[in-house]
C-alpha cells in the first residue's frame, strides 16, 4: 500500500512496492495540516465557464486561476489540470495555473526578494474584458509589498488560450526583474489510482528549453490523441525549467512535482543556483519608471505525439531537427535542420570552440542544413539568431567515441570498482561493486542494503554493465577479473541452489545483522533502523524476480564468448553457459512468481536467449521457456495497460511487455505499449530530454543525492529504446521512431565521464546539472546499449541519406558508411528492410548501391587473428524474407553466415527470382 510519501520539504526513503497503485489506506499527514488553514482559493465563489474551438475551461471568481481545463472532444472526466485535487489544494503556498513569481530589486541593490500569487492569496480585483480578452485581474492585493503593479489577462488568440501578464513600474525608481517563473501545474499526480485511471486521467510532461523556440508538451500517458502544448506567445523566452519544490502537494513516486516556465532566472542563478553553469544564459530586465513589460504564453494543440512539430512550425516557431541526435560523439560528424520563416542570422557556440557548423552546400527545400562537429569533452549550446529577434538554443553533450566510451568504461568498472577482500564476511569478494565518484571510494556498506549487496539494480548495476562490455568490446584482462566474479561470487553465491535444480537470485549479500558478525563490521556513522537496512533473511529472499535478468545476461555474455570467441572463455562450453542462462530464466518464473507477472528491466534478454536456444537446437529447453513466456504474455493481454511492477506506474515493464507481445502476435498490445512509451519518451533538441525515458524516484532506489526529480538518461531511456527501435524497423518510414531509439540507446554512453565513470543519472533540477555521484542502476541502461546499439541508415523524405551512429558519404556508386558504435556489430539498411548482426567481427563500412540493391561490408582487421577467430554473420530481413544471401559464402543450418579468417569484404546480393 502507498503508506510513505514525502513532501517537497522532508525526504523520506520509500519501501518497494508489490502492488499496482491501490487507494492509499491512510492520509498523507501534509492533507490533516493543509485542512487546519484556512481556504484562501475561494470555491464557494465559483467559476466562469468559457469554450474556444479546442478547448474548454472553467476561471475561478476569486482568484481568476484555472479551475479546470479540458479538450473540447473529451470525456469531461480527463483535465490538464489536478482538477480532482481543487478542494485539497485551495490553501496558500499551492499553485495554480495563472499564478505568477518573481524576484525583483532596484537596480541600486543587491538583494532579491521574493513575490508570489500563491504565498498569500487574496481575491483578485476583476478588470473589464472585451474583445478578445476573456477575463482580466489586478494582482496587486495577492503580492502585498510589491513595488511594482501586475495585471493578468487571459486572451483569445485564434483558437488558442493565451495567458498574459503585464508589469507596470509606477514607480519613481528602476527596478530589475531577476527571476520571473509562469507555472505550469498539469495532472501530473497519480496518488490513488490504478493503472487504468491513470492511463484514462493523467498526463507526464515535458520541457525543450530552447528560449523562443521553446515549448513544453503536455502528453495522455497512454500516448494517444491530442498533444497540449506550452508557447512562447509574447517576450516569454524559455529560459529555465525549475521545480515548484515548495508547493506543499506531497511529491512521491506517484507524484514528480510541478514546475514553472522561467523566462527571466539571474535572481536563481546568484543564489540557489549559484556555481551551476545553467542550460541558457540567466537574464534579467530593467523595468524603468512609466514602463511596462508584457509576457505572455499560449496554449496550443498538436493533433498527435507525431504532429508536435509540424504544429510548431504552423505557429512560427523555429524548428530544430538533429541527424542522428544531440549526444555527439567526437568522430561523427552530425547534421542539423532548421526550419523557420525567418533568415538565419548568427549562431555561436558556446563553450567557444566547443562545436564546428558548416553550412551545407544545398538546402533541402524548407530547410537549412548544417554539419555539426564536436571539438571538445562535454556540454555544448548552439544559439541560433534570426533576422525577427527570435532566439532558439539547441542542446548538445559531446562525448568520446561509442568505442573509446565504452573502453573507457570497462576499464573504470574492472580497476576502480574491482572489489578484492578475501575477509569480507558477506562473501562479496571478488567483484565490480558500486563505486562513489565524489569521494572516490567504493561503497562497501550503505543503509540501502542493495547498494553494497551486488544484487538489485543499484547493486548489481556496476557488474552487469562489466558483463555487458565484453559483448561490446571483449577485453583478456578484464574477462580474467570476471571469470573469477563469475565463479566464486555470482555463480553459487549471488545465485545459488535452493532446492533440485531450482536457482534463486538473492536480493542482497550485504545485510544489517550486528549481532551475527564481529564487533567493527558496521561503520556507527551509518544509519541502519531503516527499513532498507535488510536482516540476512530478507537479504536471501529469491522472490524479486527483476534480479534474474542481470544473472541471466551475465551466463548469456559467457555463451556468447565461449560460442563464438573461444580463446576468451574456455573454462566451460558454450552449452553449460547457455543452459545457465535458460536455467536462470526459468528460475524467474518459477522461485519469483509474483514479481515475474510483471515485465523485467532487461526482460528482453530472455527473447534473446530463447533465439538462441532455438538457433543451437535445444528443442527442449526453447519450448519450456516460449510456454512460460507466452503464459505471461497472455496475462498482459488481459489488461488494459499491462505496465505494472513493484511501483504503482513504471517505465520499467515496456521493454519485455512489447517484445513478447510482438513475438507472440499479440499486436494490439504491442501498440498500446508503444503508445505508451511515446508519452515519456520525447524528441526534443536537447541531449538531456531528446529519447529519455521518463523516471523521477529512481535516485531514491539507485542514486546518491537522492529526491523525487526528472532523471535524465536513467536506465530507462535504452532499455525504453529496444523496443522502440524493433517497431521502427517494422515501420522504416516512421522517422520519429528512429530519432527517439537510437536517442534512447546512445543516451547510455551521455553521462559517462572522461575517466569512465558511469551515475545512474544527470539531475535535471537547475539548482545541481550534474551527473549522480555513484554508479547506481547505470548497468541495466549499459544492457540496453550493448545488446541493441547500431547504425541505422535511411534515406530520409526530406533530407536525403543519413546515417545514425555512423559517418555517411555518396558518390554515383550510391552510399559509404563508416560504422562507429561501440561494436560495429550491428547494422540496418532501412530502404532493404535489412538487419545485419555478427556475433564476432567487427564490421567498418557497409556500401550500398541503391540501383543494383548491392551491398558490400567491409571487416575491420582483428587484433586477435592470430587465434583464428571468424567473423559470425546474421541476416535478418522484415516478415522473414530472405532475399539476400553472401556472395560465395553458404548460410549455415543455424542462419549464421561463417565469415573465414582474414576476409576482408563480402558482397550481399538479392538471390535471384526475389
Amino acid at each position: 500500500m502507498l503508506t510513505k510519501l514525502y513532501s517537497a520539504t522532508t525526504i523520506l526513503l520509500l519501501p518497494l512496492f508489490s502492488i499496482s497503485v491501490q487507494a492509499q489506506e491512510n492520509e498523507h499527514p501534509v492533507w490533516k495540516k493543509v485542512r487546519q488553514q484556512p481556504q484562501t482559493l475561494h470555491l464557494d465563489l465559483g467559476e466562469k465557464q468559457f469554450a474556444l474551438p479546442q478547448l474548454k475551461f472553467s476561471i475561478l471568481n476569486a482568484s481568476q486561476t484555472i479551475a479546470s481545463l479540458q479538450p473540447q472532444n473529451g470525456d469531461n472526466v480527463f483535465d490538464y489540470t489536478p482538477k480532482n485535487f481543487l478542494s485539497k489544494r485551495d490553501r496558500n503556498h499551492f499553485y495554480h495555473l495563472g499564478d505568477i513569481n518573481l524576484r525583483i530589486r532596484k537596480d541600486s541593490e543587491t538583494a532579491w526578494k521574493d513575490y508570489s500569487t500563491a504565498s498569500d492569496r487574496k481575491d483578485v480585483k476583476a478588470l473589464p474584458t472585451g474583445k478578445d480578452v476573456l477575463a482580466s485581474a489586478d494582482l496587486s492585493a495577492s503580492l502585498q509589498g510589491i513595488p511594482l503593479h501586475v495585471e493578468r489577462s487571459w486572451k483569445q488568440k485564434g483558437d488558442d488560450l493565451v495567458l498574459q501578464f503585464t508589469i507596470e513600474n509606477k514607480t519613481d525608481q528602476t527596478y530589475e526583474i531577476g527571476s520571473l517563473g509562469i507555472p505550469l501545474p498539469f495532472n501530473n499526480n497519480l496518488d490513488g489510482k490504478n493503472l487504468d485511471e491513470a492511463h484514462a486521467h493523467n498526463v507526464f510532461f515535458d520541457p525543450y528549453i530552447g528560449l523562443d523556440a521553446g515549448y513544453v508538451q503536455v502528453n495522455h500517458l497512454h500516448g494517444r490523441g491530442n498533444s497540449l502544448l506550452v508557447l512562447p506567445e509574447e517576450n516569454a523566452s524559455f529560459e529555465a525549467y525549475n521545480p515548484l519544490n515548495d508547493d506543499p502537494t506531497p511529491r512521491s513516486i506517484t507524484f514528480e512535482g510541478f514546475h514553472e516556465w522561467m523566462i527571466h532566472s539571474k535572481a536563481h542563478a546568484e543564489t540557489d543556483w549559484k556555481g551551476v553553469d545553467q542550460w541558457n544564459k540567466p537574464t534579467s530586465t530593467l523595468l524603468k519608471p512609466s514602463e511596462k513589460k508584457t509576457v505572455a504564453l499560449r496554449f496550443a494543440f498538436a493533433p498527435s505525439i507525431r504532429e508536435i512539430e509540424n504544429t510548431l512550425v504552423k505557429n512560427d516557431r523555429p524548428l530544430a531537427i538533429g541527424a542522428s541526435g544531440y549526444v555527439l560523439p567526437i568522430n561523427n560528424t552530425a547534421k542539423l535542420f532548421i526550419q523557420h520563416q525567418s533568415p538565419i542570422k548568427d549562431i555561436t557556440v558556446y563553450p567557444a570552440h566547443a562545436l564546428s557548423v558548416s553550412k551545407k552546400k544545398t538546402d533541402h527545400g524548407k530547410w537549412k542544413g548544417y554539419e555539426i562537429k564536436g571539438n571538445q569533452w562535454g556540454r555544448a549550446r548552439l544559439t541560433i539568431t534570426y533576422a525577427d529577434g527570435k532566439q532558439q538554443s539547441v542542446h548538445y553533450k559531446v562525448i568520446k567515441s561509442e568505442k573509446d566510451v565504452v573502453n573507457d568504461l570497462g576499464n573504470f568498472l574492472t580497476t576502480k570498482q574491482w572489489f578484492e577482500d578475501d575477509k569480507d564476511p558477506f562473501k562479496r569478494s571478488p567483484s565490480v561493486i558500486t563505486y562513489d565518484n565524489e569521494e572516490k571510494r567504493q561503497v562497501t556498506e550503505e543503509q540501502r542494503a542493495w547498494y553494497a549487496g551486488l544484487s538489485d539494480e543499484a547493486g548489481a548495476g556496476s557488474w552487469l554493465a562489466a558483463m555487458m562490455k565484453q559483448v561490446v568490446q571483449p577485453n583478456a584482462e578484464e574477462l580474467a577479473k570476471l571469470k573469477r566474479f563469475m565463479n566464486e561470487t555470482l555463480y553459487g553465491n549471488i545465485q545459488h541452489r535452493s532446492g533440485k535444480n531450482k536457482y534463486g537470485v538473492v536480493k542482497s549479500l550485504f545485510y544489517y545483522e550486528p549481532d551475527s558478525l564481529p564487533a567493527g563490521t558496521y561503520s556507527d556513522s551509518i544509519n541502519y533502523t531503516t527499513w532498507s537496512a535488510w536482516p540476512k533473511k530478507e537479504a536471501d529472499n529469491v522472490g524479486r524476480s527483476y534480479n534474474y535478468p542481470h544473472v541471466a545476461a551475465a551466463h548469456w555474455v559467457f555463451y556468447r564468448l565461449a560460442r563464438y570467441q573461444p580463446h576468451l572463455v574456455a573454462e566451460e562450453s558454450w552449452d553449460t553457459y547457455l543452459d545457465r542462462a535458460y536455467e536462470t530464466s526459468v528460475a524467474m518464473v518459477e522461485q519469483a512468481p509474483h514479481y515475474a507477472q510483471f515485465g523485467q528491466m532487461e526482460g528482453s534478454i530472455f527473447l534473446i536467449i530463447l533465439n538462441d536456444l532455438q538457433r543451437e537446437g535445444k528443442t527442449a529447453e526453447a519450448s519450456k521457456l516460449e510456454d512460460l513466456m507466452q503464459k505471461r504474455a497472455q496475462h498482459w493481454r488481459t489488461l488494459n495497460y499491462p505496465f505494472g511492477s513493484e511501483m504503482p506506474w513504471d517505465s520499467t515493464g515496456q521493454e519485455e511487455v512489447y517484445m513478447w507481445s510482438d513475438y507472440f502476435g499479440f499486436d494490439d498490445k504491442a501498440t498500446v505499449t508503444l503508445n505508451a512509451i511515446l508519452a515519456y519518451m520525447p524528441a526534443i533538441p536537447h541531449w538531456g530530454y531528446n529519447g529519455s525515458a521518463r523516471r523521477y524516484w529512481d535516485f531514491i532506489y539507485g542514486g546518491k543525492l537522492s529526491r523525487v526529480e526528472r532523471q535524465l538518461h536513467h536506465y530507462g531511456s535504452a532499455l525504453n529504446a529496444i523496443p522502440v527501435l524493433s517497431a521502427y524497423r517494422k515501420n522504416p518510414e516512421d522517422y520519429h521512431l528512429l530519432r527517439i531509439g537510437h536517442a534512447g540507446i546512445i543516451g547510455a554512453l551521455a553521462n559517462v565521464t572522461e575517466e569512465g565513470f558511469a551515475p545512474g543519472a544527470f539531475h535535471s533540477y537547475p539548482s545541481t546539472l550534474a551527473n549522480d555521484g555513484i554508479t547506481g542502476d547505470y548497468g541495466s541502461g549499459f544492457y540496453g546499449y550493448a545488446s541493441h546499439a547500431g547504425t541505422y541508415i535511411v534515406q530520409h523524405p526530406e533530407f536525403g541519406w543519413l546515417a545514425f551512429s555512423g559517418n555517411l558519404s555518396e558518390n554515383k556508386n550510391g552510399v559509404q558508411v563508416e560504422i562507429t558504435t561501440a561494436s560495429r556489430s550491428r547494422v540496418y539498411l532501412a530502404p532493404e528492410q535489412l538487419l545485419i548482426q555478427t556475433t564476432s567481427g567487427e564490421i567498418q563500412q557497409l556500401n550500398y548501391n541503391p540501383k543494383n540493391k548491392e551491398i558490400i561490408l567491409t571487416f575491420t582487421e582483428q587484433s586477435d587473428n592470430k587465434q583464428n577467430v571468424s567473423a559470425h554473420l546474421l541476416l535478418e530481413e522484415n516478415n522473414g524474407t530472405e532475399r539476400y544471401s553472401i556472395e560465395g559464402i553458404e548460410r549455415g543450418e543455424n542462419g549464421i553466415y561463417v565469415i573465414p579468417n582474414g576476409t576482408k569484404q563480402v558482397k550481399l546480393r538479392q538471390q535471384s527470382g526475389r
